[in-house]
């Protein structure tokens, strides 16, 4: 099921640039963002800034199957440092990394209802840093893991229409109407129905029936969550305006 995110650029990308979107303001700039399936391990998804051809060597060996900072995870639902207790027991996995600078660092870890495990790793300098990482930002961390494991499962569940690789743009012509564009981007900025009616020089209640058409066709609830459905996978932009 997590394949999806490898077949799939729309799809990862967004969520990408949702986790540094959401980590930018902490200031940190190295991180690991893995899912497993406890079901099947290899079902798995990893969103990362780690060097490329580290993370190509990690998936292409399954290393995260025998990661002791991963096996660790599996087990516990706290957050914890890494360590020589941890990092030492194979050290095939603790040499790569290594050679990559990526020694030091914290997991947050979350067991979800659909029976997978989702780890967001922070790598930091020293020892001493991630130290007061977890013991200052520990809650804020877990709740930001929290947050992008939703928006995960938001983007699986996505409707094929809005998951096929062909460039968002191109696609979203074919699905909405120029009108619903329009309702749809005029919402993203912050805009009222009435404030849309006078902009758009229409009805209200017509306001309101394109944007109940947006929320049936996105597959969503309401309008808040088409608005944000829309953000993440980038289909709302001006030049979507006819």
């Amino acid at each position: 099921m997590l394949s999806v995110f490898r077949e799939n650029t729309v799809m990862s990308g967004a969520l990408r640039e949702y986790i540094e979107r959401r980590l930018q303001p902490w200031g940190l700039t190295t991180y690991a963002y893995i899912v497993l399936s406890k079901h099947n391990l290899a079902d798995v998804l990893m969103i990362s800034n780690y060097p490329k051809a580290w993370q190509e060597q990690y998936l292409t060996n399954n290393y995260y199957q025998r990661d002791p900072v991963v096996l660790s995870g599996l087990k516990r639902s706290s957050p914890f440092c890494w360590d020589e207790n941890i990092t030492f027991q194979l050290s095939e996995i603790f040499m790569l990394s290594k050679s990559y600078n990526i020694v030091n660092g914290v997991t947050f870890v979350l067991h979800d209802h659909l029976n997978y495990v989702a780890m967001l790793s922070l790598v930091t300098d020293c020892l001493v840093s991630q130290d007061e990482q977890l013991k200052t930002h520990s809650a804020n961390f877990q709740m930001l893991l929290i947050d992008i494991n939703e928006q995960t499962h938001r983007l699986l569940d996505t409707p094929p229409m809005f998951t096929a690789t062909s460039p968002p743009s191109e696609r979203d012509r074919t699905v909405f109407t120029p009108r619903e564009h329009e309702v749809l981007y005029w919402a993203s900025m912050g805009k009222t129905y009435d404030d849309i009616a006078i902009i758009l020089g229409i009805a209200e209640r017509t306001v309101k029936f394109h944007m109940a058409n947006l929320v049936r066709k996105m597959g969503v609830s309401n309008a808040r969550q088409a608005i944000r459905l829309g953000v993440e996978l980038n289909m709302i932009t001006p030049a979507l305006l006819q």
